[in-house]
């Protein structure tokens, strides 16, 4: 039975979570506000956080950051924002992974499996292997599968990808890109990787560009959520 501490101030939504995951082995301890939730947090020392973003005493940002002085204990944010900015910000506050709201259940419950994995050391070792959500890609072979299925990409794509992924959750400019793939600097010129993303996009059924997000004037994010 995995605790489960569930920062939420939707009664609903915390009752609806609550009740599912406690078909899972879950075990869900709810607090409403912001300002309780470190105190609660030290009585209960759950294995896992799920913090909403917006809460009456104190937003989930400060909480998080707050549990992540005294814990590294997987921290899973709900939020309605879509925000670019705000994504990479939540992530450097100290939280694991985010779920955009409305929540499905069934996918709050396959992220929190996959951090509890991760934080037990129970992930696969091998380095080679990245996976988010549907997404899995093999460095070893050079191998990407989405949704079960072998993705062919060209050697552009393929590199760009990865770049992207192993820098999952952060800003990589133009000229990080480039200098990661090619060694070489963005000349204000190149096209390619616009282009590399474009077709990315196209790829992975991305085209509300959710999961390789435009953060305008800085470059290009890899949301890590967005693979499910």
């Amino acid at each position: 039975m995995y605790r489960v501490l569930l920062v939420e101030d939707d009664e609903r939504l915390a009752s609806l979570v609550t009740e599912y995951l406690a078909g899972y082995e879950f075990s869900v301890e709810v607090v409403s506000r912001g300002d309780e939730a470190l105190d609660r947090f030290k009585l209960v020392s759950p294995d896992v956080v799920v913090l909403d973003l917006m809460l009456p005493g104190m937003d989930g940002m400060l909480v998080s950051r707050q549990i992540r002085e005294v814990s590294e204990v997987p921290i899973l944010i709900l939020t309605a924002r879509e925000d670019s900015y705000d994504e990479v910000s939540l992530l450097e506050q100290g939280a694991d992974d985010f779920i955009n709201k409305p929540v499905q259940p069934r996918v709050l419950l396959a992220r929190l499996r996959a951090l509890l994995r991760r934080a037990s050391g129970n992930a696969p070792q091998d380095a080679d292997v990245m996976s988010f959500g549907a997404l899995t890609i093999v460095t070893s072979d050079r191998t990407v599968t989405w949704r079960d299925e072998p993705v062919s990409l060209s050697n552009t794509e393929y590199k760009l990808l990865v770049v992207l992924a192993e820098s999952a959750g952060h800003v990589l400019s133009r000229d990080a890109l480039l200098k990661k793939m090619r060694g070489i600097e963005f000349d204000g010129m190149d096209r390619s990787i616009d282009n590399s993303i474009s077709k990315l996009r196209r790829k992975f059924d991305d085209a509300d560009s959710d999961k390789i997000k435009t953060v305008w004037g800085e470059g290009y994010l890899f949301s890590p959520s967005a693979w499910a």
